[in-house]
């Protein structure tokens, strides 16, 4: 799982090996980028007030998550607000910004595979232990 080094590249981690704190930092730092790079290939012109909304998280973190977006080279931002049509900003995914997503997309869809076969395990042992009613339906 990448992470970004100081000058905007990305090393590989394994997070394994990682201590679970940092190991749950990445990850939420991963879904974040991951929600906030789909609304905006869906979306380009959405404001940073309609996305913090959108994604329920506060106005900050969307502007501390495009910054560092903007900091990778994976999201550019154009400004129209000289234009008639009174677009203002419009955020933009580069190429490597589209590579990235789906990395993004891929490591968050495996997680999320993973989060499934754990819960469908649990929901058969939970039906496992429930008393048989008569007429019930499970």
């Amino acid at each position: 799982m990448p992470i970004a080094t100081r000058h905007g590249g990305s090393v590989s981690i394994d997070l394994k090996t990682q201590h679970p704190i940092t190991a749950r930092r990445v990850q939420v730092q991963d879904d974040m980028h991951f929600w906030v790079m789909r609304c905006l290939q869906k979306t380009p012109d959405i404001s940073q007030r309609q996305l913090a909304k959108e994604l329920g998280i506060s106005l900050g973190s969307v502007n501390y998550c495009l910054q560092a977006l903007m900091d990778k080279g994976w999201v550019k931002v154009q400004n129209f607000s000289k234009s008639t049509h009174k677009l203002g900003y419009v955020y933009l995914l580069t190429p490597s910004g589209i590579a990235e997503k789906s990395g993004l997309t891929r490591r968050f869809l495996s997680r999320k595979i993973d989060e499934y076969e754990v819960l469908k395990v649990e929901i058969e042992n939970l039906k496992a232990e429930m008393p048989v009613e008569r007429g019930a339906v499970v």
